[in-house]
């Protein structure tokens, strides 16, 4: 991809990544990614926003190259993570005389992830603003979204806002902007789901100071810009304010088939009483797809089958996992079957003590389940729908 024009004098310099599939060597990239570095060209003075991941280096220098750049005075650094700050050797080497502008936690971690030194970067606080001559830059510390030291650019006279990761979501596309309101959707919470989810109240807070700014185009360091803001900000508040929906996410694995059994006639149960579903076996799950559902969820039951007399390793990842995302969700259980004997409750429910969610009587079934566990599975799925509709969960 070429440099191409935002707004007049300023530039997405960055690059699209189509081919990677997996991020943090942990997250899956089914459809890429990108990493968005934007040129500002102010009448006395240019900024570049943001770096790429160091893999993209080459792609940086030359965009930067073909739009004939002889000089930076200021390289935003809004992140230290290196799919956005890694090219920062690189491009210093580039341009010796341009200043970093970074938080002062920022500068730090750019110290000691990427050995850039201190000297080499200018500490701004919460508010502060640095002038292009005829573009204003103003930085808005957002720590803990998703990093301590993170902040926001602001572009005052042109109403663009530069949020790093926030907004942003893994999409690999030749669109500057986000026409495809689906399809950048379904990525955005994705990637809100598995990055973003764990600051949610953090988040909260945050937001307030974006009130009262104007903002026209938002420019996340990953997935194609919003020419229509308020799309992306609607989708945040929807997804960090509002209550749990009427949901059961239900991550299970089945080695014999007899937990297996337990979820398929514990969904019935749930569908029966009004009560939505998304169940995710996870020999075989995506765990983005099952992020993204406990964006919604107001209760995650977990269907476990007992190894060794503890929970199946797939479930102690699934449990660690919900624990870590820290979704809204109100109510958690536990079903499954097990041998001779099974702590797997007692496991699950330690794991999950963090998520401050009422722990539903579970039901662990001895063997295959018969007509008492049924019954069981009856009076939680009736539990459930109760809790939802008392909190007028829809």
């Amino acid at each position: 991809m070429k440099p191409r024009a935002l707004k007049d004098g300023i530039y997405w310099v960055g690059a699209v990544d189509w081919d990677r599939r997996l991020f943090d060597e942990l997250i899956p990239l089914p459809d890429g990614t990108s990493y968005n570095a934007y040129l500002v060209m102010g009448g006395e003075k240019t900024a570049l926003i943001d770096t790429v991941d160091p893999t993209m280096t080459d792609v940086l220098v030359k965009n930067l190259r073909d739009l004939g750049v002889k000089r930076i005075d200021y390289i935003i650094a809004n992140h230290a993570e290196q799919d956005h700050s890694g090219s920062l050797p690189a491009i210093l080497d580039l341009y010796p005389d341009a200043k970093v502008i970074a938080t002062l936690r920022c500068r730090d971690m750019l110290a000691d992830l990427l050995m850039i030194p201190g000297d080499k970067v200018q500490p701004v606080g919460d508010g502060e603003k640095i002038s292009l001559g005829d573009k204003t830059l103003e930085f808005i510390h957002f720590p803990w979204v998703h990093w301590p030291e993170t902040m926001l650019t602001y572009l005052r006279e042109d109403a663009v806002l530069f949020p790093c990761d926030l907004f942003g979501s893994h999409l690999a596309t030749s669109d500057l902007y986000a026409v495809d309101e689906a399809a950048v959707y379904e990525a955005a919470k994705r990637y809100y789901a598995e990055i973003m989810m764990p600051f949610r109240n953090i988040i909260q807070r945050n937001l307030e100071k974006l009130k009262g700014l104007r903002i026209d185009v938002i420019a996340p360091s990953h997935g194609p810009a919003y020419h229509k803001p308020g799309f992306i900000l609607e989708a945040y508040r929807d997804w960090v304010f509002s209550p749990p929906r009427n949901l059961v996410v239900l991550p299970y694995v089945s080695m014999h088939g007899s937990t297996k059994a337990i979820v398929d006639y514990f969904v019935s149960a749930l569908v029966e009483r009004g009560v939505k579903v998304q169940q995710f076996n996870l020999s075989r799950t995506d765990i983005g797809k099952l992020a993204m559902a406990l964006v919604d969820a107001a209760t995650v039951v977990i269907g476990a089958p007992t190894v060794l007399g503890g929970p199946h390793p797939n479930i102690l990842y699934a449990a660690h996992l919900l624990s870590a995302l820290r979704p809204k969700a109100m109510f958690a259980s536990v079903i499954g079957s097990y041998g001779w004997g099974t702590t797997v409750t007692q496991q699950i429910a330690q794991i999950l003590s963090p998520l401050k969610v009422e722990f539903l009587e579970p039901v662990l079934v001895k063997g295959y389940p018969r007509e008492d566990a049924f019954r069981a599975l009856d009076r939680l799925a009736s539990a459930i729908s109760e809790r939802h509709r008392k909190h007028g969960l829809t």
